[in-house]
């Protein structure tokens, strides 16, 4: 059986070699202000806009900017997606068992909605 809820993606991570410049950019072009930080303000080792970006530090980093590093989707039901998951052989993750590798190696985290913010999310029109 298929999971029956419905869900979206609330946020796409993206590793960056200068963070500053990111949170800068989405900031002042797109209006995507701050909704969390880890790390301290002048210098976080990531962050979240309000608009679903999450930048996560990666100075060391030598290949092109903005490697993916994981999708994170909203869940109506957590249980019942890791349970229609798991037929899909995909491997769970060191983060946690909401965070599951998938076979092309994709990262995906779920997380369990509160309410009804899926169907909230998901009846927004932004093309309307």
């Amino acid at each position: 059986m298929a999971y029956s809820k419905k869900s979206y993606v609330e946020h796409v991570a993206v590793r960056v070699k200068d963070i500053h410049w990111h949170i800068r950019f989405f900031r002042d072009v797109l209006g995507q202000t701050m909704r969390q930080v880890d790390g301290p303000l002048d210098n976080p080792t990531q962050y979240w806009s309000l608009g679903g970006v999450q930048l996560m530090a990666d100075p060391s980093f030598e290949g092109p900017e903005g490697r993916l590093a994981h999708l994170g989707i909203m869940v109506e039901d957590l249980e019942e997606a890791l349970k229609e998951a798991a037929h899909f052989g995909v491997t769970e993750m060191p983060q946690g068992r909401n965070w599951l590798r998938l076979p092309d190696g994709l990262a995906v985290e779920l997380m369990q909605a509160s309410g009804n913010a899926v169907a909230e999310a998901l009846a927004v029109n932004p093309r309307a």
